[in-house]
C-alpha cells in the first residue's frame, strides 16, 4: 500500500489526518504552524494537492480549497488515491493582508527554497521538500490583485500534453497557454516531473460566488476524471486561448469601464472610456484585437500606463 512521508508523520493508504507543520515564529516568539490535510481512500490512486493562498491576500483561493475540504469531510466519497489541501500556505500574507512576506518576498517566485534562506524561501523550501515528492498532481487557487478581477481560467503551458490533459478535465470558460515560470511552484513542481494547474478568478480580498463555484465544480470534474470521485458535471465551453495582453491606459483620468468580464469583443470595440474629473475630456479605449475579456481593472481612478483590460486571443 502506498505511503506519505510529511514531517517525519507516515500516513498509510486508507488514513485521514491533519498536520500542524512547524514552520516559523512570528517576533513575539509565537509558532506559525501550517495545516495540512490528508484524505486517503482505501484504494490507491493519484494523490492530489489542492492549495490555496500561495499569495496571502487572495482570499477566493482560500475559501475555495476550503470548501473542497468540507465537501470531502461532509460526505463527498473518495474512491480512491489521496487528497492534500493546504488551504492557506501564506499564513504571514494572509494575517497582513499582504500578497507576499514581511520581506516583501514573493512564495511564487521562491522555489525551490533554501533552509536557510529568506522567510518566503524557507516556506518555499518546505513545500518544495514535504509536499512536491508526495504528489502526482495538484491545483493552485489564485485571483486577481488588487482592484483587478479575473474570470475563471486555467493557465497551463500548451507543450506540456500532461498538464492539457488535466487542464481539459478540470473544463472551465478558459484555458490559457501560460509558459512556467522560474522560481514558481508550478515549475517547481514540473521539475520534480508532477504537473499543478494554476486556477485564476476573481480579485484579492474579495470573495467571488461565481469564481469559488467554478472552482469547486472544476476540481471536482478533474477528480472525476481521475477515477477518484463519481461525479457528473456537463464541463463549460471551453476557449482555447494562445496568448492574452493587458490594454494600458494612454492618459489618466475616471476609467468606466463598458465591457464586462468574460465578453466576447471585437477589434476596434470600445472598452472604455477614460475622462477628466471636470467632463471636458472623454477618450475612448478601444480594444486593439479580437478576443475575450479575460481580467478587469475595477479602480475608477487610473494613471498613464495602468493595465485596464487584460484580452486573451485564440
Amino acid at each position: 500500500m502506498k505511503e506519505l512521508l510529511i514531517n517525519g508523520v507516515r500516513i498509510r493508504q486508507g488514513q485521514s489526518m491533519n498536520i500542524e507543520l512547524p514552520i516559523a515564529k512570528l517576533p513575539t516568539h509565537t509558532l506559525i504552524d501550517l495545516p495540512i490535510f490528508i484524505r486517503s481512500a482505501k484504494e490507491e490512486g493519484p494523490v492530489v494537492l489542492i492549495s490555496g493562498g500561495v499569495h496571502g491576500d487572495e482570499i477566493n483561493g482560500i475559501v475555495t480549497a476550503k470548501r473542497l475540504l468540507e465537501e470531502v469531510d461532509e460526505g463527498l466519497t473518495l474512491l480512491k488515491g489521496t487528497l492534500i489541501f493546504i488551504p492557506l500556505v501564506n499564513i504571514y500574507g494572509f494575517l497582513s493582508n499582504s500578497r507576499t512576506f514581511p520581506d516583501g518576498r514573493d512564495l511564487n517566485r521562491s522555489f525551490p527554497g533554501s533552509k536557510k534562506g529568506s522567510l518566503a524561501g524557507r516556506i518555499a523550501f518546505i513545500l518544495n521538500e514535504q509536499i512536491i515528492p508526495q504528489i502526482d498532481y495538484g491545483i493552485d487557487f489564485h485571483t486577481g490583485g488588487r482592484m483587478l478581477s479575473n474570470y475563471p481560467q486555467i493557465r497551463v503551458d500548451y507543450s506540456d500534453k500532461k498538464a492539457m490533459e488535466l487542464a481539459k478535465a478540470f473544463g472551465t470558460h478558459y484555458i490559457l497557454n501560460s509558459k512556467y515560470i522560474e522560481k514558481s511552484f508550478r515549475k517547481a513542481a514540473f521539475k520534480a516531473e508532477k504537473r499543478i494547474l494554476v486556477y485564476e478568478g476573481g480579485e484579492s480580498m474579495r470573495l467571488d460566488d461565481y469564481a469559488i463555484e467554478e472552482g469547486v465544480q472544476g476540481t471536482k470534474r478533474l477528480l472525476a476524471s481521475l477515477e477518484m470521485i463519481d461525479y457528473n458535471s456537463t464541463p463549460q465551453e471551453t476557449i482555447f486561448l494562445k496568448e492574452s495582453n493587458w490594454v494600458r491606459a494612454r492618459s489618466s483620468g475616471i476609467f468606466n469601464a463598458s465591457v464586462k468580464l468574460g465578453d466576447s469583443i471585437k477589434k476596434g470595440q470600445v472598452l472604455a472610456r477614460i475622462s477628466d474629473p471636470y467632463g471636458q475630456i472623454k477618450e475612448p479605449i478601444k480594444s486593439p484585437t479580437n478576443g475575450y475579456v479575460l481580467g478587469l481593472n475595477n479602480l475608477p481612478v487610473i494613471n498613464v500606463g495602468d493595465a485596464l483590460v487584460h484580452i486573451g486571443n485564440e
